[in-house]
């Protein structure tokens, strides 16, 4: 009997291809100026609903990007998704105020960034150039790297005097040293689970954010123009 698992990774098309090339071309490039510009002030509600479509769609192509890294992995990726593993961020979102609950947002975000690169890195030498699953792992880490970009600047627009710390509020978590293809299986399948349940948490959060902080910010500048 052979060892070899059947690689069914879906294949891109050169057109498709094409296209995936130059959209992961201009989320990179909106990312790098974003990444590099100083915050502009923008209306709360505005800002926190650009936020919130983005994330909304990172999550929209995080169930597809799940389901194609299964798809990828051979007979056994159920067993490998339904393993537990250390050091991979979990998803939930902490802090009582809001202040302190979209800094964990950020910091999740930016908890991510180095796991889903090492994923992208793992899957790029198990995977033929034409899987889709790099492209979309790419992607997710772009996008997300631009979600991070905003929060943090919706963060400093709404909490001027609170810095983000340099570290993660909820701790750090270190990508894990080299590994063999079942652990790389593994540790990608639990990356991308907590990944996607992350984004479902920001969805329902920056929707409860926009309703407290904003209609506080409005009223708050109401009650100044009376006097």
């Amino acid at each position: 009997m052979s060892g070899h698992v059947k690689n069914m990774c879906p294949q891109l098309t050169i057109s498709q291809a094409a296209r995936t090339l130059l959209s992961l071309l201009l989320v990179a490039a909106i990312d790098s100026v974003s990444a590099g510009v100083v915050c502009r002030k923008q209306p709360c509600g505005s800002s926190l609903q650009r936020s919130l479509k983005l994330t909304k769609l990172i999550h929209k192509e995080s169930v597809d990007l799940l389901k194609t890294y299964k798809l990828s992995q051979g007979d056994m990726s159920e067993l490998f998704c339904q393993m537990s593993i250390n050091n991979v961020p979990d998803p939930n979102i902490s802090g009582l105020d809001p202040s302190e609950r979209m800094l964990s947002i950020y910091s999740h975000c930016k908890a991510f960034l180095p796991h889903l690169k090492r994923v992208t890195e793992q899957q790029t030498d198990l995977q033929p150039p034409s899987c889709s699953l790099l492209s979309k792992l790419s992607t997710a880490h772009n996008r997300t790297n631009g979600l991070a970009n905003q929060i943090n600047c919706i963060y400093q627009t709404l909490f001027p005097n609170l810095p983000i710390p340099p570290e993660p509020v909820d701790g750090p978590t270190s990508v894990p040293p080299s590994q063999n293809v079942f652990q790389q299986k593994v540790y990608g399948c639990v990356v991308l689970k907590r990944f996607k349940a992350f984004l479902s948490r920001v969805t329902r959060e920056l929707r409860t954010l926009k309703s407290q902080v904003c209609t506080r910010r409005i009223t708050f500048a109401d009650t100044n123009a009376l006097f």
